[in-house]
């Protein structure tokens, strides 16, 4: 016993000894693979740090079974070790796990590669309500080792800032319950820092709630810091509680609006150019600084998604002085400060921005003091096709910007993104005149662990001035994911290379997921090659069943094929309704039922997409009980219905997530109460549904699949092989139907339908009952797209009324868009009843 203690003692001072020349640097690269990799093989790699101030290099040499890896930085550190792994040893670490496969004799590599870009930027103001809001130190420590490895090194860091906001209102004069007033749940602060949202649930930020951020905020800066990485912080963005008003009644409250929501809810500006917003924004960089140490980036975003603050002056002239308030208060705290902001805002409301306004907003800020975060190329190239940003603005008049792309929206799980642009597309930047300005490059999702391949490819971009060869890459993918490519993998990826991951669809969803459950296809490209691919992936089983990575693919992959036939199957019985073939109606929807119940079981076995785990995050945010149960009803509610009980708004079923749990639990009752609805000819309350799961506790139970390999290829090539029942379909789409019970109805539609839609007909199918149609509203984003008050009349069967939209081009919704219909009659003795169904261009 005695001895084994000796020889233990000896093995920790020898650690001990191999690191105790290493320089900071060296050691937090080392660290990063010791928490990865394990000791042992982490001492297979010696760093070299060298310090100079030209872009991240590294390199890699192989000697004496070590490998050497060279570079400037601690992030081009882990990034060489991390090359090395993945095209030497075909190993990978990913959010779902890692494979690992370092062989006793080291494959020689002699290697130098550099980033074209200084700082390679990561995540997104959303992220952190639909990904992180729960997240503890160990899934943090995770993610800033992933960011490592992946050689990311200016990210977002916003945890804590409600922390420090409240001292500041406290020293202003403000009252806990005014402050309460202000804020949001967990989930919710993202949009509550942007000015989009207030008062809803800010009561969970609780005393225990503060200085659990605050302790957790102290461990991300210090290993981001270990690691050279440059954080951006949050800094006051000009919002402000109402009530301060009582306090300051002499400075002016511009109100702002976002999403539809009521004015309870919306976020208020204080007028720039005060005394007070100066104030503030001083008062909460030293808070800050007080508590965390020096920062330099610190952001604020006062227009995201936002009208502008409305006024009698120039526009052009309130934006000016916005811009220098925001710089100028920041500046007061820090002068060393560099205000950063997000640039959605200039991609997706150019109705708003333009060169001149945009101009306007950064004329007063020097250009070293200011960096535009521009991360949303895809859009630019392939969703809106509005030209690149970097050309419409001409390099932001030589302000500082980084180049990227957004990966994600709200965290859906649906296969989207277009490879051979992400592939190719940064290097028209490198050669671009307004490269000169470019100071990034990154991603930005609204949530993350999701289409890992995409990541996994842009990560790569962060450090090539080439395109990627993709037909190669996805080769040494499968090898560094799996362990081995076989052929039917190879060919798996490039069929999803033309389908899945050849289209981009900004808000993938099921069309069981969106819209409060519907009856028609969702969003997400259903090429039939994409099953070809997944019956090739899954072939693939037998020779990669012992990769924990593939089978977590494999079993992904199969709920998506199973999830894209349920919703046909939903369609099938809809419309066998629709055609009063109840039979088919009944058997088709009971299929759909199980093929959601299916794929949920496949997932229980998956190491990511999984509801509990999410759940479980919220729940050990807090010691007590009852503050436990109302973290998990906001983290229930981010994923579902976002808002308050009972309003419906555009981001209702925004995050759209395939997890095991919430398949069974929420999306598969939802559409067997729909079912249930339409076998009794009853409208179906799908929001009281809704928001008792929010409040309910808890997840179901299920027995995963003893051998979810094979039961992922038997599921799937029955669900492809299941006959399709033969029904005509409907001359349109049917967005709900309604009764003369009630005056007013609202139906969400569909946001890819929203630019097609030609007309919108009124059909009278059952009742005795005339009834007036007196007001049809389409609304978008929360706001009337098209209103037509003139009265229409419906007074007998098969009775319809056309309304003739005439809709501007290139109309679209970010955030959601619904019918709303206003009616009325007089004789209630046999209700009527009908459906609006919407008339799409050819």
């Amino acid at each position: 016993m005695f001895r084994l203690q000796i020889i233990s003692l000896l093995l920790i001072v020898g650690s001990c000894n191999a690191y105790k020349d290493q320089s900071p640097e060296e050691l937090a690269a080392q660290e990063v693979l010791n928490r990865t990799l394990g000791e042992e093989d982490a001492s297979k790699f010696i760093f070299k740090y060298t310090a100079n101030d030209s872009l991240d290099t590294y390199t890699i040499k192989v000697k004496n079974n070590k490998v050497l890896v060279s570079g400037n930085s601690p992030t081009a550190l882990t990034r060489g070790a991390y090359d090395y792994l993945k095209n030497a040893t075909n190993s990978m670490i990913s959010w779902s796990g890692k494979n690992i496969n370092i062989p006793e004799e080291l494959p020689e590599v002699e290697k130098t590669s550099t980033s074209p870009y200084k700082n390679r930027y990561y995540l997104n103001v959303c992220a952190f309500g639909y990904s992180t809001p729960y997240w503890d130190w160990k899934r943090w420590e995770q993610e800033i080792d992933w960011m490592a490895l992946k050689g990311m090194n200016f990210p977002l860091a916003l945890v804590a800032n409600e922390a420090i906001a409240t001292r500041v209102w406290k020293k202003l004069g403000l009252t806990q319950d005014e402050i309460d007033a202000f804020y949001t749940a967990p989930s919710l602060l993202p949009w509550q820092r942007m000015g989009n949202v207030n008062d809803l649930g800010g009561e969970l930020l609780t005393e225990e709630w503060h200085n659990g951020q605050i302790a957790l905020q102290h461990k991300i800066l210090k290993r981001m810091k270990e690691l050279n990485m440059n954080p951006i912080l949050p800094s006051f963005a000009g919002f402000v509680p109402k009530d301060i008003s009582r306090l300051f009644p002499e400075n002016e409250l511009l109100p702002v609006s976002w999403g539809g929501f009521p004015d309870k809810h919306q976020g208020f500006l204080i007028s720039p150019k005060t005394p007070l917003f100066d104030k503030i924004g001083k008062l909460f960089i030293e808070e800050w600084e007080r508590e965390f140490g020096k920062g330099k980036y610190y952001l604020a975003d006062s227009f995201n998604e936002m009208d502008l603050p409305k006024t009698d002056r120039p526009v052009t002239e309130l934006l000016a002085e916005y811009g220098s308030s925001i710089y100028e208060s920041l500046k007061s705290g820090n002068p060393d400060a560099v205000w950063v902001v997000q640039g959605w805002m200039f991609t997706y409301q150019r109705n708003i921005w333009n060169k001149e306004t945009t101009n306007a907003l950064f004329s007063k800020i020097p250009d070293d003091k200011l960096m535009i975060l521009d991360y949303a190329y895809e859009y630019n190239g392939i969703a809106y096709k509005n030209g690149f940003n970097y050309d419409v603005f001409e390099g932001y008049n030589n302000k500082p910007w980084v180049y990227g792309f957004m990966l994600n929206s709200g965290g859906k799980t649906g296969h989207t993104g277009v490879h051979d642009y992400y592939a190719t597309n940064p290097i028209e930047l490198l050669k671009s005149p307004y490269y000169k300005s470019n100071t990034g490059f990154g991603f930005a999702p609204e949530g993350i662990e999701n289409n890992e391949v995409t990541f996994e490819l842009v990560s790569d971009m962060a450090w090539t001035s080439e395109a990627i060869d993709l037909d190669n890459w996805y080769v040494e993918y499968a090898k560094g994911r799996y362990g081995a490519a076989p052929t039917a993998m190879a060919e798996a990826w490039q069929l999803l290379r033309k389908t899945s991951y050849g289209t981009m669809t900004d808000h993938p969803r099921f069309g069981f997921q969106g819209n409060s459950g519907s009856w028609s296809t969702g969003t997400i490209n259903k090429d039939p090659r994409i099953f070809e691919a997944i019956e090739k992936f899954l072939s693939c089983s037998e020779e990669l069943k012992d990769s924990e990575l593939y089978k977590a693919d494999a079993l992904e992959f199969a709920a998506t094929a199973l999830c894209h036939k349920a919703e046909d199957w939903f369609g099938y019985a809809y419309n066998a309704h629709q055609k009063s073939d109840f039979e088919t109606r009944d058997k088709a929807g009971e299929w759909a039922l199980q093929l959601l119940t299916n794929a949920d079981r496949l997932l229980e076995n998956h190491p990511t997409l999984n509801l509990q785990r999410w759940i479980d995050f919220a729940r050990a945010t807090s010691t007590d009980t009852n503050q436990q149960d109302k973290y998990e009803e906001d983290a229930r509610r981010i994923l579902t219905v976002w808002g308050p009980p009972k309003l419906k708004l555009g981001v209702n079923d925004y995050a759209a997530r395939m997890w095991g749990g919430l398949i069974r639990d929420y999306y598969r009752e939802r559409m067997a109460g729909k079912l249930e609805s339409l076998r009794l000819n009853e409208t179906y309350d799908h929001r009281t549904f809704e928001d008792a799961w929010v409040r309910n506790k808890g997840v179901s139970k299920i027995e995963p699949f003893k051998d979810p390999l094979e039961s992922a290829r038997k599921l799937v090539k029955q669900a492809i092989e299941r006959p399709v029942p033969v029904i005509v379909n409907e001359d349109g789409i049917v967005v709900g139907e309604w009764s003369s019970k009630d005056n007013t109805m609202e139906w969400p539609i569909n946001r890819a339908d929203l630019p097609k839609i030609k007309e919108v007909k009124f059909i009278y199918t059952s009742g005795n009952t005339p009834v007036s149609i007196k007001n049809v509203t389409l609304i978008a984003d929360g706001k009337p797209l098209y209103e037509n008050s003139k009265l229409g009349f419906l007074d007998r069967e098969n009775a319809t009324v056309v309304y003739p939209l005439g809709l501007p081009k290139g109309v679209r919704a970010n955030n959601g868009a619904s019918l709303k219909v206003a009616i009325s009659s007089n004789d209630e003795e046999i209700p009527a009843k009908g459906k609006a169904v919407l008339i799409l261009e050819d």
